[in-house]
């Protein structure tokens, strides 16, 4: 089994990847999150050992290369993935752990640098987690810290993560992104020449506040408390 560890907030990453180590996962990394793995000890091979290639462009390049995207992507039941992998050296990963550069605060604090924050759009990692999130099948992704307890105990109890679990991961991989890019979207209708204008669509990220609402409409109708991302 591989996993693939790229993060900016690395909460809680060193205990997990230490884990997964423990259930006998390969760990692949790149940067800082490599960095920090190492740091606690434990063994990772470097993206960039894996692609052949270091980052670039200021680090805007580093995990879109195929030996990354097939393995995310690729489905082991299929004939022609599996020949494809052979032919290309592409070897699957079973779990992916990613989150975003923070878009929207200040440049300055940017890890990796940035003029402005057009430098805190992420690329790469919206592109793995939508890769993993679209091949929820066979492969789980990880974006939330506060997930990594209970994925650590169904892997530790079964193996491998179930289908629902997989499923329930994907779709909050894909509201996250979808967040992410309404507020980028945002961004470009704040800022700017036009700023103020009528933007041409509204985007729109809210989540459901952890409360027990006694009625929906009607008595035997659910309800439920949405808050704007990040109000």
């Amino acid at each position: 089994m591989r996993a693939l560890l790229s993060v900016y907030d690395k909460s809680g990453v060193a205990a997990l990847a230490r884990e997964l180590a423990d259930l006998g996962f390969d760990l692949v990394s790149s940067g800082g999150t490599a960095s920090a793995l190492r740091e606690a000890g434990l063994d990772v091979t470097e993206v960039g050992e894996l692609t052949g290639i270091d980052p670039v462009l200021g680090h805007r390049v580093v995990t879109l290369h195929p030996k990354v995207h097939g393995g995310l992507l690729a489905d082991p039941s299929d004939p022609a993935h599996v020949a494809d992998m052979a032919a290309h050296g592409i070897e699957p990963f079973d779990l992916v752990v990613s989150n975003l550069y923070p878009f929207g605060s200040d440049p300055a604090d940017f890890e990796h640098g940035a003029r402005g924050a057009e430098d805190l759009i992420d690329i790469g990692g919206p592109a793995m987690i939508r890769a993993a999130a679209k091949n929820h099948a066979v492969v789980g992704v990880l974006t939330d810290p506060a997930d990594y307890p209970a994925v650590l105990d169904e892997l530790r109890a079964g193996g491998r993560l179930g289908d629902a679990t997989r499923r329930r991961l994907a779709r909050k991989a894909f509201a996250l992104t979808a967040a992410y890019d309404a507020a980028v979207a945002t961004w470009f209708d704040e800022t700017g020449p036009g700023a103020g204008d009528l933007p041409g669509s509204v985007h729109l990220a809210y989540r459901r506040e952890p409360l027990a609402l006694r009625y929906g409409e009607n008595p035997h109708q659910r309800a439920a408390l949405y808050r704007a991302a990040g109000a």
